[in-house]
């Protein structure tokens, strides 16, 4: 080797160091997003649906158990209270005509329509429990 000229790898090194750094310079590919897809965000549910669950969980539970709670404790406005004593008082009558599974499709039924019903012009707005 010849002082002072550099040799074939060395001469290379350069444009491999240059092309290393803009390619991963480079943005995303064509087309390819730049931030997660929005159907990665969380999905709110209708506060229609949230009291159609929360009633038919709790008309359930006092079905069975025989007694209310405090409706505060069951995490249920004042309003929402008293679908679930209207739906709990039809499926006990329900169940005593027609049994169990007749009872439990009703609870379902009456607590999907009810909720519709209350919550079809948006949140209540008479205060914070009602």
């Amino acid at each position: 080797m010849a002082a002072g000229r550099p040799t074939r790898p060395t001469a290379l090194w350069p444009a491999l160091l240059t092309g290393a750094l803009l390619t991963g310079c480079a943005g995303p590919a064509s087309g390819s997003p730049a931030v997660p897809p929005a159907a990665a965000s969380p999905r709110t549910t209708p506060p229609a649906e949230v009291c159609a669950r929360i009633i038919t969980h709790w008309s359930r539970e006092v079905l069975d158990d025989g007694t209310y709670g405090d409706y505060q404790s069951m995490g249920l406005s004042n309003g929402q209270y008293e679908i679930l004593r209207d739906v709990v008082d039809a499926a006990r009558a329900e169940r005593r005509r027609q049994g169990r599974a007749a009872a439990e499709q009703l609870i379902g039924r009456q607590a999907r329509e009810r909720c519709a019903e209350r919550y079809r012009d948006g949140i209540p707005t008479a205060g914070p429990w009602s």
